[in-house]
């Protein structure tokens, strides 16, 4: 099993809204690198810290799980859609998504609170210039965030 912090703008899709729907596609992902961890790394089961960000205050605001593998993303197809991509085809698909499935909404754990605890000081989304929407989280920084929560 493994964990994974991903990071979503509330006002496009936070928590509340992963609450009420149940599950959602994670799709939209446009990064090679975070496209390889859906694709090449999640597996159904693996923990999610759901991360709220670009907003007032960017925390971890829940925490949900992969429930399905990777498979296509159907945006990259629709020429009218803001994620369509010319070079991609169904039989030759750039990018992928996986499905996350609501587990808890928890309190907001800021940024600067993560910041602050020394286990947590090699977290990818600590690092200088990180803009990766989807980063691996350590066992013992995922056990540890979750106790604090």
């Amino acid at each position: 099993m493994r964990y994974w912090l991903m990071k979503s703008e509330p006002a496009e899709y936070g928590i509340d809204d992963l609450a009420r729907d149940g599950s959602v596609a994670w799709f939209g992902v446009r990064n090679y690198q975070a496209r390889n961890f859906m694709r090449d790394q999640m597996r159904v089961g693996d923990g999610v810290l759901f991360y709220h960000s670009s907003c007032a205050e960017p925390g971890i605001a829940g925490l949900a799980e992969v429930a399905k593998p990777a498979y296509p993303d159907a945006t990259q197809f629709d020429p009218d859609g803001k994620y369509y991509d010319a070079k991609a085809t169904p039989d030759n698909p750039r990018w992928f998504n996986v499905d996350v499935r609501f587990v808890k909404k928890t309190r907001l754990m800021p940024l600067a609170e993560i910041r602050g605890y020394p286990e947590l000081a090699g977290m990818r989304i600590l690092a200088r210039g990180n803009r990766l929407s989807i980063t691996p989280v350590d066992p013992d920084e995922w056990r540890h965030i979750v106790a604090q929560l």
